[in-house]
């Protein structure tokens, strides 16, 4: 299901059952003359479709322009990056509207500058806002002090619980680091080129390697959609074992 095509009984159906909301954080970001911009978005839109073939969840509608950053290019070259701390204050609206409408089960699923789960300032900005979003929600409807009221007596005994509202909202990456290992990750590369052609054939041609040479590029050649079905297996066990 698609939250863009729900309806109040769909929502209710969500809150009631705690039906995981997965969005996808995407960027629009220069991969080389071969790949897509929507590179990073496409793999984990992809990915996120399959498991939804294969486990009920609702899907929310990406989040497309973010800071992706001018570490590959410049401004000339196409890529879009928000400022982070704009970006931030974007995500804090989103997250506390979903929290306000009563969603307590939300997946923010990344793949850009994730390698080895390291925390890069869009990932950090994902987190942040979610945390910052989850204090106000829980003053705003509990009272100042709600950690501290007798209430709360049992917090330590439900922290890796739903009932741990610093759960509510959780960002992972596409591919765990152990998945990454097992397979392979890199940039516009041999690796991210067959993820993305496995999920998205149109949006990589390999023909064009040749138009720019970049170092990061060059292994491209030895991209595949073997490699890349091999990817999305591994990638979507892990995605199926942590999103419940």
């Amino acid at each position: 299901m698609k939250l863009n095509f729900c309806f109040p009984r769909e929502i209710e159906k969500i809150k009631k059952e705690n039906i995981p909301v997965v969005m996808v954080g995407g960027t629009v970001e220069y991969h080389g003359p071969h790949c897509s911009y929507g590179c990073d978005s496409l793999v984990a839109e992809g990915l996120i479709d399959k498991l939804s073939q294969k486990k009920e969840i609702c899907i929310a509608p990406t989040v497309y322009y973010s800071p992706s950053s001018y570490a590959v290019a410049d401004e000339t070259s196409g890529t879009v990056h928000i400022d982070e701390d704009v970006f931030e204050a974007y995500l804090y609206q989103i997250f506390y509207n979903y929290l306000s409408a009563g969603l307590r089960n939300i997946y923010v699923v990344i793949h850009h500058q994730f390698e080895q789960e390291s925390l890069m300032p869009m990932t950090l900005s994902y987190m942040k806002a979610a945390k910052r979003a989850t204090m106000r929600y829980l003053e705003a409807t509990m009272g100042k002090g709600w950690w501290g009221s007798e209430s709360y007596s049992t917090y330590y005994d439900n922290l890796e619980g739903g009932d741990n509202p610093f759960n509510w909202i959780k960002v992972i990456p596409t591919m765990s680091t152990e998945v990454q290992n097992a397979t392979g990750y890199d940039h516009a590369g041999k690796y991210e080129c067959s993820i993305l052609m496995s999920l998205y054939p149109d949006a990589v041609k390999l023909e064009r390697l040749g138009d720019i040479n970049h170092w990061f590029t060059k292994s491209a050649a030895e991209a595949s959609t073997q490699i890349g079905d091999e990817m999305v297996a591994k990638s979507l066990e892990y995605l199926e074992k942590t999103i419940i």
